[in-house]
């Protein structure tokens, strides 16, 4: 069951990018640039996730190295949100350095990464990790883990049935990157596609987190904040709401704006216009 996390997650990737070449084209952006900055990125989230658990883990994995052959199947939320900043700072490089549109570029990636995030919750749940919590008997699709590995990597109770948060997550990110991709050929503005992912990213975050077991969730000795009342992953997920929010705002002003200076232009056209003709009459009288 553990070594699944990898296949449904490499097959994610593919999807991911295969998704990028479509999005990439109808927003006009080069396809291969786009393919470039993809791969880039995704090495840099792999290599800082990684290199945060081992540095994590390192009296561990000095008296057992050759647990650093399982360390692909360790999910947890300060991995991926370290993942995630470095392959956003290596995508943001990439973009400036090769002279892309950022929204355009912004607007292409985001059903290929609500998508991915999709199957990276498949994968999640099939290893045992990030595992929901005690659904009781009453559940009919609760999840019972039994695999001591699944213990051993992530905590998970086993024997126990579970709610499946990441089936939930799942179902959530997949609907995110149907709605990004219908909407992504009919958007007026560049950023709106982006700005909606982030918002729609930030409210799957947040209420499948009520679902998920804060518990094993301790990295550096970090795990729920305020008292329990929020944890780590919806943080995050007000600031991705809190993000996208500002990024249909600015988008709106912008508009708001260029209609503004269009009107302002049309006025000043209208009234040179008619200008000449009062001259005239002014003259013949």
């Amino acid at each position: 069951m553990i070594p699944s996390y990898g296949a449904i997650t490499a097959l994610g990737v593919l999807v991911a990018l295969v998704l990028a070449q479509r999005t990439a084209r109808v927003v006009g952006v080069d396809a291969g640039k786009v393919w470039n900055l993809c791969i880039l990125s995704l090495f840099a989230a792999l290599a800082a996730a990684r290199l945060l658990l081992v540095a994590a883990n390192w009296s561990i994995l000095r008296d057992h190295p050759a647990w650093l052959l399982g360390l692909g199947v360790v999910h947890h939320p300060l991995l991926a949100c370290a993942g995630a900043l470095a392959g956003a700072a290596c995508a943001a490089w990439y973009a400036w350095k090769n002279k892309l549109p950022i929204r355009a570029t912004a607007d292409a990636l985001a059903p290929p990464l609500a998508a991915a995030f999709a199957f990276e919750q498949l994968a999640a749940m099939a290893a045992g990790s990030g595992y929901g919590t005690d659904a009781g008997p009453q559940v009919g699709w609760a999840v019972v883990y039994t695999k001591p590995l699944a213990a051993i990597w992530s905590g998970t109770p086993l024997g126990i049935p579970l709610h499946p948060v990441q089936a939930y997550a799942a179902l959530a990110f997949f609907a995110l990157a149907v709605l990004l991709w219908v909407w992504l050929p009919l958007e007026r503005r560049r950023g709106d596609v982006a700005g909606l992912g982030l918002l729609g990213a930030g409210v799957a975050i947040y209420i499948t987190e009520i679902w998920r077991d804060w518990a094993g969730r301790e990295l550096f000795g970090l795990g729920s904040h305020l008292n329990g009342v929020v944890d780590g992953p919806q943080i995050a997920a007000v600031l991705l709401v809190l993000a996208g929010a500002l990024t249909l705002r600015e988008r709106k002003n912008s508009s708001s704006e260029c209609d503004s200076a269009f009107h302002e232009r049309n006025g000043e056209q209208r009234t040179g216009e008619k200008a000449p003709p009062a001259t005239e009459s002014r003259g013949a009288a």
